[in-house]
Order: C-alpha cells, then structure tokens, then sequence
C-alpha cells in the first residue's frame, strides 16, 4: 500500500510541475485553480504517505486501539482545504466576470490539460483498484481526488478549444468569458465532492458504524452459529481508518461449561475477521437469565 501511496506522490509531482510551467504562458485562472488543486494533492499526498506508515503501526499502552484514525484525519484535510481553494477560486472567478482578462496561448493550456486527464485517469484507475484491495479509505479518498481532477483537466481542456475556436472567428469580447466561467465550472465539480469528503471523514472520527454490509456480513455469520446460542445482544461497530471494531455480547445457557462457550466465542471472532478485512472482533459470553419461554413453560432448554 506504501507503493501505491509512492505512485500517487509522484503523479502529483509531475501534475504540479506540468501545470506550473504551462501556468505563465497561459495565464489562465482556470489553470491557476488546477494548480491549486494539484498543491493540496501533493501535500495530501506526502501527508499520507507517513499516514500509512503510522496506522500500520501497533497499538500501544498510550494508544489502545492503535493509530488506524489517522487516515480520517488525512481524509477530513483533504475535503477542508478543497473547500476553502473552491471559495478563493470562485470569488477570484467572480471579479474576472467584472473585468475580463484574455488569456494567452490556449493551445498550450490544452496541451497542459491532455497530460493532465491522461495522468489522472490512469492514476485513479491504479489507486483505486489498491484502495479496494486494502479497504484504506485515505486511499480511496486519494483515488477519487485523481478521478476528479482528470475530469476538471477535461473541463478545461474543452474550454481552451472554445477559445481557440473563438479567436478563429473573431469573436475575442466573447472568448474573454470562457476562462472565468470554466474556473466556476471547476469549482462546481469539486464542491459538492469536497463537501461530502470532509464530512465522511468528520463522521467516521465520531466513530461512526461500520458499513451496511459488513453489519449484514455479521448478521449473517451469527444466525450461522445461531443454533448454539440462546440470543446476542448490544451488537456495536466502529471504523477506525481502514480498521473495523465489532463487538457483541453472546447469551449462552447457564450451565454450558465455561470452555464450551469460550471455544463457541472463539470460532465465531475467527469466522467474523475471515469474512471482514482489517476487523478486530470481540464477543463477550453472558449466561442466560432463565426467563425465556421455554422456562416459563417448563421446557428443557433446547441449546444444551
């Protein structure tokens, strides 16, 4: 996954440097607000670089559960600092409506926005299929950064076609607009991601419920063992990072014996953290409290 996260700086760094250099011939707003973009990715992506390595490592007597809420950190960031580069760009957008600007060589802002959609869309395909795998959400969270940002490089790439094409038919007062209203575009695409990144993350650091399927994962794996057990109870989840805590309480008859019921709990964690990657489960057996029906109706137990 360190590998994956290695790719990822890199393509950051050849993203920055493409646009920074294109960024003075073209002095296009749009291209400004990518390169911002691709500043906060490269920083987000050194972040996350030793972010890994810190949620890889044990728990320990001052940290219990180990440093797995470090990559929520990372996410939560990332869709801050989105936020605050769309209102900058948006309000500097607003003014180039008041006084338009022209802006220079667009065929070379083309160029700079083909690298850019090629580098991502590849980029995204690789981080994402790594984030699957590893069940990192700091990950996936860097993955569709890529994504999005290819479709942006796309954005605006149609954009300097527009004015290419503008220019061809004399028509420059109009062509004067196009870089501000794909700079909005721009800030349009990213908002809503931004916003639902950073609350994501803000969520999961409130520890928040694993996912709907891996609660029906465990759901399913309990009524599998469920004729040996009389009931569960306070089934409760959270996620922490690419970590996931399960734990329950296990209602066994009275007079199971003690090993029987510990080797019953045992069997069930293994099966739970075969079937939920990076999952720490525990299940805590309880003896029944004699007031089931088949005591009020004089019954054997049929669990014994």
């Amino acid at each position: 996954m360190v590998q994956g996260v290695k790719i990822s700086l890199f393509g950051n760094l050849i993203l920055f440097l493409v646009k920074a250099t294109a960024l003075p011939f073209v002095n296009s707003l749009a291209i400004l607000s990518d390169l911002g973009i691709s500043c906060v990715a490269l920083a987000i992506s050194i972040i996350l670089y030793y972010s890994i390595k810190l949620a890889d490592k044990p728990a320990d007597p001052f940290h219990n559960y180990g440093y797995s809420k470090v990559e929520n950190v990372c996410e939560a960031m990332e869709g801050v600092v989105l936020i605050g580069i769309i209102l900058a760009i948006s309000v500097q957008a607003a003014m180039n409506f008041i006084h338009p600007k022209h802006t220079n060589m667009p065929w070379v802002g083309f160029i700079c926005s083909i690298i850019s959609v090629v580098i991502n869309f590849i980029g995204a395909f690789y981080i994402l299929g790594l984030a699957k795998k590893s069940s990192s959400p700091a990950i996936h969270a860097e993955g569709l950064h890529y994504r999005l940002e290819g479709f942006i490089s796309l954005a605006i790439g149609i954009s300097f076609i527009i004015s290419i094409i503008l220019r061809l038919n004399g028509l420059n007062k109009i062509d004067a607009f196009v870089d501000p209203v794909a700079t909005l575009l721009v800030s349009f695409m990213l908002i809503f991601p931004s916003f639902n990144l950073a609350r994501s993350a803000f969520f999961k650091l409130l520890d928040a419920s694993i996912e709907e399927s891996s609660k029906m994962e465990v759901i399913k794996l309990l009524g599998k063992y469920s004729h040996k057990y009389c009931d569960f109870r306070d089934l409760k989840s959270r996620s922490a990072g690419r970590k996931k805590f399960v734990e329950l309480k296990l209602i066994l008859p009275e007079d199971i014996p003690f090993k029987e019921g510990h080797a019953l709990a045992i069997a069930l964690e293994k099966d739970i953290s075969r079937n939920i990657s990076e999952s720490e489960i525990m299940i805590k057996v309880e003896p029944c409290g004699k007031d089931c029906h088949y005591i009020q109706k004089n019954q054997r137990c049929p669990y014994l």
